[in-house]
């Protein structure tokens, strides 16, 4: 059973929402973050990116930094830009993108349903990025970012989901970005208690968040070390995430693009690639099908169709393991593309126009255009207790930093 939990949140006044809400800490650079905080002193950014109030070269996981951030969170509640809400509550979090709208429950999920494989994963986390966010989450005693969760829809929970939207939204803004950001509170406590009740057989999925998933779970297991007669009910024991139905979903691509080609010349390139792909110049730029991909060389796109029948497995099935293991290891000698420094990848919300200018500026041979990797992919995936390869999700719209934040304690 999935236990999701009501919690108080640390929010915004309604005023200052919009200028504090911020997208999660590792999306934007540090130089994108200085330039959005600058003149916004509002900036969820000084809390989750504070090194951009410290001096410019500052280590990013000096201990400066966390205990800045401490103290910027601190201050935001003492000068009343956010405040803490009297009950714990279930939330709403709506965001509309391209007319696209989805609507997740944002509450509190549990360390143990994680460690017993509950809520499921399906990728894997670097140390150094975990152990950054545990110090933040630790030192901070909250969790300032949610982690994405996705559920298995049912026409159970859509009713009890348009009965909660009923409610008059908290905050309603739009961001600089073109995407409107809702939150609504759920405090009829009998639809509360529905609404909890109706996980009790759920299993959940981790669709992005788990760097932010993985820290939490380990500063709960710090605090029960430290507290061996701990109950269980502490707020230690849960971490935020907003978890929404698997129907409203929409992964984008994760493109791929390669700095050369592994000292053959484009025509040799495409000479071994036709051994085990069919290949079709025809201009065009996004595959229209899993299992085929759009390549730009040379200035012209292609579309590549493999001529070998597709596995069952769901990790060999997926559209960025055929890439790797027939074309980017084989041909281009590109082994572990976590660690080598000849591919990069571009999130699907950049469009194929940045494909294009890397290759055309040289700084890049080729580009490669995947189909995006399905949400059912996703979960069966998860369900088999695989891993998938670096980079295959990439979701859109980010959940926003600092609307809702949990305290530990």
């Amino acid at each position: 059973m999935a236990k999701i939990k009501p919690f108080k949140a640390i929010r915004p006044m309604k005023e200052l929402a919009h200028k504090i809400a911020e997208l999660p800490y590792d999306v934007e650079s540090y130089t994108e973050a200085v330039q959005t905080a600058e003149d916004n002193p509002y900036s969820f950014y000084h809390i989750t990116r504070s090194e951009i109030d410290l001096a410019p070269g500052t280590d990013p996981y000096s201990p400066e930094v966390y205990k800045k951030a401490k103290e910027n969170f601190n201050m935001f509640i003492e000068k009343e830009y956010m405040f803490t809400d009297k009950k714990p509550v279930l939330y709403l979090y709506s965001q509309t993108m391209d007319g696209r709208t989805q609507t997740g429950i944002a509450a509190c999920l549990s360390a143990d349903d994680y460690l017993a494989n509950i809520i499921k994963k399906h990728e894997l986390t670097r140390e150094e990025k975990e152990l950054d966010r545990t110090r933040h989450i630790d030192i901070v005693n909250a969790n300032t970012g949610a982690v994405f969760i996705i559920y298995r829809d049912s026409e159970e929970k859509r009713k009890l989901i348009a009965r909660a939207m009923t409610a008059e939204p908290v905050y309603d803004f739009v961001a600089a970005d073109g995407i409107r950001h809702v939150v609504r509170l759920i405090e009829d406590s009998n639809l509360t208690d529905e609404i909890i009740k109706s996980f009790k057989d759920d299993e959940l999925y981790i669709a992005d968040g788990h760097h932010r998933a993985a820290s939490s779970v380990r500063v709960c297991k710090m605090r029960r070390e430290k507290n061996p007669k701990y109950s269980g009910d502490e707020e230690f024991n849960f971490f935020y995430s907003v978890i929404f139905p698997h129907t409203q979903l929409k992964i984008l691509a994760y493109n791929r693009v390669v700095k050369d080609l592994n000292g053959m010349s484009a025509d040799e390139f495409i000479k071994r690639l036709g051994e085990d792909f069919i290949i079709e110049k025809n201009g065009v730029k996004v595959p229209l099908s899993v299992n085929t991909f759009s390549m730009y060389l040379r200035g012209e796109w292609f579309t590549i169709r493999p001529k070998f029948e597709i596995p069952n497995d769901p990790i060999e099935a997926l559209d960025v393991t055929i890439i790797q293991k027939r074309v980017l290891e084989p041909l281009l000698g590109i082994k572990d593309p976590r660690k080598d420094k000849r591919i990069d990848f571009v999130g699907g919300i950049r469009g194929v126009a940045e494909l294009e200018k890397f290759v055309d500026l040289g700084e890049f041979a080729a580009a490669f255009s995947m189909y995006p990797t399905e949400i059912e992919q996703l979960m069966d995936v998860s369900d088999a207790g695989m891993i998938m390869p670096p980079k295959s999700t990439w979701f859109e719209p980010k959940l926003r930093s600092g609307l809702l934040v949990h305290e530990l304690d």
